[in-house]
């Protein structure tokens, strides 16, 4: 009898997770994978569009074409998750599975800061990223922000990258004199897992005058007066607001009593939720990593090797060490690295990698590999 898996959500735990149980079992897996979007994309890619340095067709991969044994893509929206019963209601139809796997990854409520999407722009949803290629070039004076409304977030280096990177576009635009960039965070350094990452990220704003904010987050924006306010009640003028929405679970995660205070709790050894046969990973969980592509990948890898081993009546021997690696545009041409492993030791640990045109290409290839695993491209 073939194992019936349903996996919600097609980001990098799902695919990669889709990946291993095709790999694994073939023919003898009956896997859905079921996203509402008709394409993948990786997160870093959004600046790429944000700056236009790249269109989004240039970095969008269809789903369509993944062609793997015992694999089946649907495009649906998801309307009601069941654990108990392990059903999915969807757009397009019900759906009952031996094993359900929720990688929906998390949603961003510009709601929840008032005057945000009235006065401000976000990045990290795609749409947001096409709309700023259009915004940015028009900001040629003034005071721009990268703000932070809330955490958990998702990548945090990409804030950094942004403030960054809309240095070097003003500056080879030749406006950079006119502007004045600020990053306002949440953390008490860019990178809290490693102070050298932090040290090297607050030694580029030094050196390209970049005003760091940290333990601040945004509250509210007035769109009138072009002010932002910070939570301990300060204001600061803006010409350009580049925001992170809070992030919050997909409103059917939230409906389906697999949350806990906002967040699916899973165990760390398996990624398995309080639902027998019932998995989470990646961003829509609480377990304690970032909310990165690259952590959603590494559950996904516990979590299949847990389904194969329950398969053959046995415990899955490797447990989730929320290990991973971030790669951080620094400007100029070069990348950084930063490796973490999270649950290893006593506490977090990162180890730095000075920027380089040495990791760029190592960053090409992260995304290359990865669409050639799971696309065959």
């Amino acid at each position: 009898m073939k194992l019936r898996v349903l996996v919600l959500g097609a980001g990098f735990g799902g695919l990669e997770l889709s990946t291993i149980l095709s790999e694994a079992l073939g023919n003898d897996l009956d896997l859905t994978l079921i996203d509402q979007q008709d394409s993948f994309f990786f997160g870093f890619s959004k600046l790429d569009v944000m700056f236009g340095r790249k269109g989004a067709d240039a970095v969008k991969i269809p789903y369509r074409p993944i062609g793997k044994p015992g694999l089946r893509f649907r495009q649906e929206t998801i309307t009601a998750i069941d654990p108990v019963a392990k059903r999915v209601t969807t757009s397009g139809g019900t759906y009952e599975a031996d094993v359900l796997v929720v990688a929906l990854g998390a949603n961003y409520d510009l709601s929840a800061t008032p005057g945000l999407a009235e006065g401000g722009n976000e990045y990290y949803s795609f749409a947001g990223a096409e709309k700023l290629r259009d915004v940015i070039p028009q900001f040629t004076s003034g005071h721009a922000i990268v703000g932070v409304c809330g955490a958990p977030f998702k990548c945090p280096p990409a804030p950094s990258e942004a403030a960054l990177m809309l240095h070097d576009y003003l500056l080879k635009r030749g406006v950079r004199d006119a502007c004045t960039i600020s990053l306002v965070m949440p953390f008490g350094s860019p990178i809290p897992p490693s102070p050298d990452t932090s040290k090297a990220l607050l030694r580029a704003f030094e050196e390209r005058h970049i005003q760091f904010i940290p333990q601040r987050k945004v509250h509210s924006l007035d769109a009138a007066r072009k002010v932002i306010r910070l939570d301990d009640g300060s204001e600061m003028p803006y010409n350009l607001f580049l925001g992170i929405p809070k992030h919050v679970a997909p409103d059917v995660v939230l409906q389906s009593g697999l949350a806990e205070n906002g967040w699916i709790p899973v165990t760390k050894t398996d990624l398995l939720t309080r639902f027998p046969g019932v998995y989470a990973i990646g961003d829509v969980t609480s377990v304690g990593t970032p909310k990165a592509g690259v952590f959603a990948e590494g559950a996904a890898r516990i979590a299949a090797h847990s389904i194969l081993a329950s398969l053959k009546g046995k415990e899955n021997a490797t447990a989730y060490t929320g290990a991973g690696s971030c790669y951080i545009e620094f400007g100029e041409g070069k990348v950084g690295r930063v490796d973490v492993d999270f649950f290893s030791g006593p506490k977090p640990q990162g180890t730095h990698h000075e920027p380089s045109e040495m990791l760029v290409a190592d960053k090409d290839h992260f995304g290359s590999s990865r669409k050639a695993r799971w696309f065959g491209l």
